[in-house]
């Protein structure tokens, strides 16, 4: 089957089960005003980062493809950004944490293609494509910091959620999108709001992703860097907000040093953030991950690994240590009095692997009512089975066609006739087959004979447990988009009669012909009918100044009395400021 998105040197080797959250850029529906507000958003970034944002940010915005005049294409990102080895696929609002992080991995940006509208100008609730593509891409074209997040990808995609996660995603995903649709009405928006800070009160004790993504909120997001005295901003979420990269500068939010400790700090997308994370610089930031990653399930396996994927209730994978890999849904977990895990259970489609490739024969098919296997040495035999030789095998009776008792030193003892042993290519022994099987724990029936082959895993320790399937093809088309679907804003005949007008200045703007005669028209109608809107009025009064028109004076006195209006007066003045001083990249 194609792609329904373009492919490039980047995104064809995103594996399959990640496309389905790719979706075709809707540039057409973007209006006029949204056209404006980018142009308006961008521009304040530009005068402002440059002053605050970290040194390579201006430099980055040239280098990824992004003009300060109009919202950016897909496509002619992508053609820059694969110079630094890099994409960008256009996605529907929030993806799944596990997800977004594995678009990461393999250095692809996954960039929000709403547009903010004009109501939240100075600060979107919704992941659009201001804080994607001006937030997160001009930072990438940094090499230290894209490798940041590549690894942080990388190590992110593994990270073991909670069920309660995948909640706390939806009810998110949910009250950004009621937030950024005008249409909402304020009981739906309070209703998604409790719901959201009632996971956040009751989330329990958080999850590996739920860490992660805090590290990723405090570094990728809202980071800044530098000292504590004079920290500069790489977080996408302060460079794309212009609102909050200029409080974040402020006294009142607290700087802190960046540490591991900032794993265990939850945020609130609702709200300013009080404190900050300062690094010192990109290099420390993947020192702090690798501190992170050291106490991840995936580097320490183990009882604690095999638990953490049993309360997830989703895909995941362990890994033995002989190299096998046994991926599906842990459902139970059986261990000694010294709590050593001494057996393991998947429920449903299971698939086993060797170094991240499937094992030919093992696949979900064969496997499809679900696997088990013990864990450990055998009783009162000192060398573990995956060290024996075949010399060894043989003297032990575990060999093709013997009858064979194998006592685990956990209690759980396997009964049955050997057919054959899995190899890999250093010789180690990873499985044994057996027909006519039994396998006991005390009075707990594990395996009976009418139940098939017995393919038993060996190993004596889980040395990591992780998100996922070992190999990424086993299981097919994994994940879930979600159901709750970004709205479509419905815009009424006034609005769509406005947008009309934005329509004509931006002809105008891109070399269409402009007249004094179409600006007084345009500003006739402004100030009949739309009385609410301030920013074509700067739009209005950019042309009129860049061509010297006399009706300047007057869209100028207009615009000032409107800043009589609160709503208004700071975004006013900003545009004041910027057709005075504003000068493009």
């Amino acid at each position: 089957m194609e792609p329904h998105f373009e492919l490039n040197e980047v995104t064809k080797k995103l594996p399959k089960h990640l496309h389905k959250f790719v979706v075709q850029q809707p540039y057409d529906e973007y209006t006029a005003q949204n056209q404006a507000v980018w142009r308006y958003v961008m521009r304040m970034n530009v005068d402002y980062l440059g002053k605050v944002a970290y040194d390579s940010y201006l430099e980055g915005l040239k280098k990824t493809g992004i003009s300060v005049e109009k919202i950016p294409y897909m496509q002619g990102m992508n053609r820059i950004l694969k110079e630094i080895g890099w994409a960008a696929v256009s996605v529907d609002g929030f993806i799944p944490p596990n997800a977004f992080m594995e678009f990461q991995a393999y250095n692809v940006l996954v960039i929000a293609s709403d547009m903010r509208t004009i109501d939240h100008i100075e600060y979107t609730p919704a992941p659009d494509i201001i804080h994607e593509a001006a937030g997160h891409a001009p930072i990438i074209a940094n090499p230290e910091y894209a490798e940041y997040l590549r690894r942080f990808g990388e190590i992110g995609a593994k990270a073991i959620s909670s069920a309660k996660d995948y909640e706390m995603y939806e009810a998110i995903r949910l009250l950004s999108i009621l937030k950024e649709d005008p249409n909402s009405t304020q009981k739906e928006i309070d209703e998604a709001q409790e719901k959201v800070e009632w996971l956040q009160d009751n989330m329990g004790e958080l999850s590996e992703m739920a860490q992660i993504r805090n590290l990723h909120w405090w570094t990728v997001e809202y980071g800044l860097i530098g000292t504590l005295d004079d920290p500069k901003i790489y977080g996408a979420g302060l460079l794309s907000s212009i609102g909050e990269s200029k409080w974040c500068m402020k006294d009142e939010v607290k700087k802190v040093p960046y540490t591991l400790d900032a794993a265990n700090v939850s945020f609130d997308i609702t709200k300013p953030q009080p404190q900050l994370f300062v690094t010192p610089d990109f290099a420390h930031l993947s020192l702090v991950l690798e501190q992170f990653a050291n106490k991840m399930a995936i580097r320490t396996g183990g009882l604690k690994g095999i638990e953490k994927l049993i309360d997830s209730k989703n895909l995941g994978t362990i890994e033995l240590s002989t190299g096998i890999q046994i991926s599906g849904v842990f459902t139970n977990v059986i261990t000694e009095e010294n709590n050593k895990a001494i057996y393991v259970q998947t429920t449903g489609p299971t698939a086993l692997a060797n170094r991240d490739k499937e094992l030919i024969g093992h696949g979900i098919n064969y496997h499809a009512e679900g696997f088990g296997s013990p864990i450990g040495k055998l009783k009162g035999i000192n060398i573990p089975i995956e060290n024996m030789s075949p010399r060894d095998l043989k003297a032990y009776g575990i060999y093709e066609g013997e009858q064979v008792t194998l006592e685990f030193e956990g209690g759980v003892k396997v009964v049955g006739e050997v057919i054959t042993g899995t190899r890999d290519l250093r010789g180690r022994i990873l499985l044994i087959s057996f027909k006519n099987c039994t396998v006991t724990h005390g009075d707990t029936l594990l395996f009976h004979p009418d139940w098939g082959v017995y393919d038993m895993a060996v190993g004596v320790e889980v040395v990591s447990a992780f998100a996922g399937s070992a190999d990424v093809v086993s299981f097919g088309d994994v994940g879930k988009v979600s159901e709750t679907k970004t709205h479509k804003i419905q815009y009424s005949e006034s609005d769509k009669k406005l947008y009309n007008l934005y329509d004509k200045v931006r002809e105008m703007k891109e070399g269409g012909t402009v007249s004094e005669e179409k600006i007084q028209e345009i500003f006739k109608e402004v100030n009949t009918q739309f009385k609410n809107d301030w920013l074509l009025p700067l739009e209005l009064l950019e042309l009129a100044e860049l061509n010297n028109f006399s009706i300047k004076e007057t869209l100028r006195e207009y615009i000032e009395n409107m800043k009589s209006n609160k709503s208004y007066t700071t975004l006013i003045e900003n545009g004041l400021f910027l057709l005075e001083n504003y000068q493009e990249v």
